[in-house]
């Protein structure tokens, strides 16, 4: 394009001739895909069988599920395989997104240690022979308020992350709002950067962040892969933070937490975010839990529809 064919052009005429590929920036074009999925604790108080919550979870029409390793044992307990388990899922086209695991891998001691890495792979095959590409990684066993030594940890995790990869299953990084150890973002975002890892990534929690003081505009800091599940709840304003529980946790948008910055923010990292509908509330488990599962999947999709 000449000088003189530029000139007879103005405004957004000016953008779309002569730059014809460049998306602006803060526009509600979404360059991040959401997936709905349903943690099972949500409905963990209406029933711990493990089926049951598989068909609470395709009744309700999510996407995928977060299973528990503990429900996924008992269920192996009682003589049934994974094999089996995966059919079911299959069946009910759902996608095992995440298993919630608690092994030792992060303590500071190191027979402990060694037991939490074992134990963790024995949980990775497990994921892998249900096509989960996912397990959750916290603090379990950590000492409250024990110091952490952000680069040994961050060893530590580059190593299960290594061990994530000969079964397909990557470890995601959890922090606990209210452990006293890992409960920051800040902390969970140094020890990625620590583990130099390119799998390296963070499970992020609404009721997290605002527990242990993170906020939320450090998720800006996070791009595509950092961040793949965000367990979505929410928190009353009338409650001190500090005297908050993982059982005062709400439907998404029936709080004070600020969707229209976090869905915003998610939106431009780019890539797939599951949405993960986590929840403790005894109020809820005295409830039917189809109509809880049914509730909380329409609360999301409204938050995201919003925003």
């Amino acid at each position: 394009m000449n000088r003189r064919n530029l000139l007879k052009l103005t405004g957004t005429t000016v953008i779309t001739a002569a730059l014809p590929s460049i998306t602006m920036a803060g526009t509600k074009e979404d360059k991040t895909q959401f997936r709905y999925c349903l943690n099972t604790s949500t409905i963990s108080g209406q029933t711990t069988d493990l089926l049951r919550q598989i068909d609470i979870a395709a009744e309700a029409g999510y996407d995928g599920v977060e299973l528990w390793i503990t429900t996924i044992k008992e269920y192996l307990a009682k003589g049934k395989s994974l094999s089996s388990l995966a059919n079911y899922l299959s069946d009910r086209k759902l996608k095992v997104e995440n298993i919630i695991s608690f092994t030792t891998w992060m303590v500071n001691d190191t027979d402990k240690h060694k037991d939490g890495v074992k134990n963790l792979e024995e949980e990775m095959k497990i994921a892998a022979a249900l096509d989960c590409r996912r397990i959750a990684a916290p603090p379990a066993g950590v000492e409250k308020h024990d110091p952490i030594d952000f680069l040994q940890v961050g060893g530590y995790y580059h190593d299960i992350l290594a061990l994530g990869r000969e079964y397909r299953v990557i470890p995601q990084l959890e922090f606990w709002g209210a452990s006293g150890t890992l409960y920051h973002l800040g902390q969970a975002l140094a020890i990625a950067a620590a583990a130099d890892d390119p799998d390296a990534c963070i499970l992020a929690d609404i009721y997290h962040l605002f527990r242990g003081g993170s906020g939320f505009n450090g998720l800006k800091l996070v791009g595509a892969k950092g961040i793949e599940i965000v367990h979505m709840n929410d928190y009353p304003a009338t409650k001190p933070v500090n005297e908050q529980t993982d059982s005062d946790r709400v439907y998404p948008g029936d709080g004070a937490a600020p969707f229209e910055q976090i869905i915003h923010d998610l939106r431009m990292m780019g890539g797939v975010k599951v949405l993960s509908l986590e929840l403790f509330n005894k109020t809820y488990w005295r409830e039917d839990p189809v109509q809880v599962a049914k509730t909380g999947l329409q609360k999301m999709k409204s938050i995201v529809g919003h925003h």
